[in-house]
């Protein structure tokens, strides 16, 4: 069964990793071919430490309504309702369930996706796997015992791509929808993080949150050819567009999707960056040490760079959200002595106070290769300590560094000397 998962639009592209660009040395990989060996190596995630527990305590669940459904599989991977953003875009293979009247949710945690359609069956999962990069699993709602099934080939046609910087991963995809959320293919789409301009994300998804006079392409559909973003900002409430009663929240919070969109990229950069280092590693073992000195050091940077929000997009007006998902976020920690926590959001300039990525703390940063993370650790030290003040990193002030530093010598303590 194909099932085009979350985040971008389908199309057709072969599963490789693709070489060199303009920051860093990548090498390029198949994905089926030794070091990674994507289909034949065993998952080691999230989800298929669900399907282990589910088969070991072979308990049905009941099934009277998709959204108490919903709710258990929700409590069961860890992942809070408050993540609930909504997508009316037809980016899926399920696009016969979906349009503005009936958007498809998603909700996420750290490392774990799940995409959900009022009004069908199937169920999308997706998590980072510090082996594979993205693992995408599928599951039929019915009475019985949950049977999660992992899928392979047909994902990758899609999260495997440019979109996906060439590895196995996802992407929060910005276009312009048609009232029925097809995009209109003649225009230009975008692939958006958090170095964004906000004028060019959220088309085709709903959002719903506070941003005053910043303009973003949500909650808007193509009328005579023009998307109008005259009248879709600062919206607190989505029950005009369609019947919120389907769905677990009646929102699509504006922070939420600022951290997905960080997130995805921030695991595809990991992703490409590991699979790059293995496999010259496996490639190239007698290569010589110093031109493996800057290969390293090139792939390192561009991890440091994403890490650390270099090149972020500037907000000229404070962002809210609109339920509780900054608080969920924030209870997730760590924390240091003092209360200071990375994921503490700014939402006035930047998104977070102190700006490195909260993924540090994720098995995918922890799986890096050694050499890899070591190199990584080393260029955040000459950062922090302000030995390095290269441009890039003028946005971090020497009190900003830190305190960044603090904290993560308090909750991280084998990252920084």
């Amino acid at each position: 069964m194909k099932t085009g998962f979350m985040f971008g639009v389908i199309v057709s592209a072969c599963a490789c990793l693709l070489s060199q660009d303009s920051h860093a040395q990548f090498v390029s990989v198949d994905l089926e071919d030794e070091p990674i060996r994507y289909s034949k190596t065993d998952a080691n995630n999230r989800v298929s430490k669900l399907v282990e527990d589910l088969a070991k305590a072979g308990t049905a669940w009941d099934y009277e309504d998709g959204k108490d459904y919903l709710s258990r599989l929700l409590k069961e991977l860890g992942i809070p309702v408050s993540s609930q953003v909504l997508v009316f875009s037809q980016t899926s293979m399920q696009v016969q369930h979906i349009s503005p009247r009936n958007p498809r949710a998603i909700y996420f945690n750290d490392d774990t996706y799940v995409g959900w359609i009022h009004g069908s069956s199937l169920v999308e999962i997706s998590t980072n796997d510090p082996q594979l990069g993205a693992a995408f699993y599928t599951l039929r709602i019915s009475a019985g015992v949950p049977r999660i099934h992992q899928e392979t080939h047909d994902c990758l046609a899609c999260h495997a791509t440019t979109l996906t910087q060439g590895v196995p991963g996802h992407t929060v995809r910005s276009g312009y929808p048609n009232y029925d959320g097809a995009f209109d293919l003649r225009r230009e789409t975008y692939v958006t993080d958090e170095t964004s301009n906000l004028k060019h994300r959220w088309g085709g998804w709903y959002v719903t949150g506070s941003h005053g006079d910043l303009k973003h392409m949500g909650n808007a559909y193509l009328r005579g050819g023009v998307l109008d973003t005259t009248r879709n900002g600062n919206r607190q409430s989505l029950d005009d567009l369609f019947d919120v009663r389907n769905y677990l929240a009646p929102r699509s919070d504006i922070q939420a999707l600022m951290v997905l969109e960080h997130q995805t990229q921030m695991h595809n950069t990991f992703t490409r960056a590991d699979f790059s280092i293995r496999s010259i590693l496996h490639e190239h073992p007698l290569q010589d040490e110093a031109e493996r000195a800057v290969q390293l050091r090139m792939i390192a940077k561009e991890v440091v760079d994403r890490l650390l929000f270099c090149n972020e997009f500037s907000l000229t007006y404070p962002i809210t959200g609109s339920g509780d998902f900054e608080k969920a976020f924030l209870e997730r920690g760590p924390a240091d002595a003092s209360g200071r926590s990375l994921r503490e959001f700014d939402m006035r300039t930047r998104m977070f106070k102190y700006p490195l990525s909260y993924l540090i703390y994720s098995q995918a940063f922890d799986a890096l290769q050694p050499v890899l993370r070591h190199e990584i650790s080393q260029q955040l030290q000459q950062i922090l300590d302000g030995e390095n003040q290269a441009d890039e990193y003028s946005h971090l002030t020497m009190e900003l560094r830190s305190q960044i530093r603090e904290i993560v010598r308090a909750t991280k303590p084998d990252l920084l000397r």
